[in-house]
């Protein structure tokens, strides 16, 4: 019985800590998740510094270096400026802005 109790123990440890290890979101691996998180948190903190840019309205997600820009902004020049901010941040390979403009 206790070897039972002790072969399901190391089994279940086995499966919780592979499961965690996996890269759900498409990337390549492990890396290439923390890299893309790294990106979204810098776009994240330069929006934030930057007073032309609502932060709290725009929503940034990355994924293989390509950065999708989502949310509303206030005007024309808020989107473009996002975007430029976006592009500007070290690892960006590409991105993709599809900020509605709020009338």
């Amino acid at each position: 019985m206790n070897i039972t109790k002790s072969i399901a123990a190391i089994l279940a440890t086995t499966v919780i800590t592979l499961t965690g290890c996996a890269v759900t979101r498409g990337q390549e691996s492990v890396g290439a998740y923390i890299d893309d998180t790294a990106i979204t948190t810098s776009v994240k903190a330069r929006f934030v510094e930057n007073k032309a840019v609502d932060a709290s309205s725009i929503r940034v997600e990355t994924l293989k270096g390509t950065v999708m820009l989502s949310g509303f902004a206030k005007n024309g020049a808020e989107k473009t400026t996002a975007e430029t901010i976006a592009r500007g941040v070290s690892g960006v390979r590409s991105v993709r802005n599809e900020i509605a403009v709020r009338p």
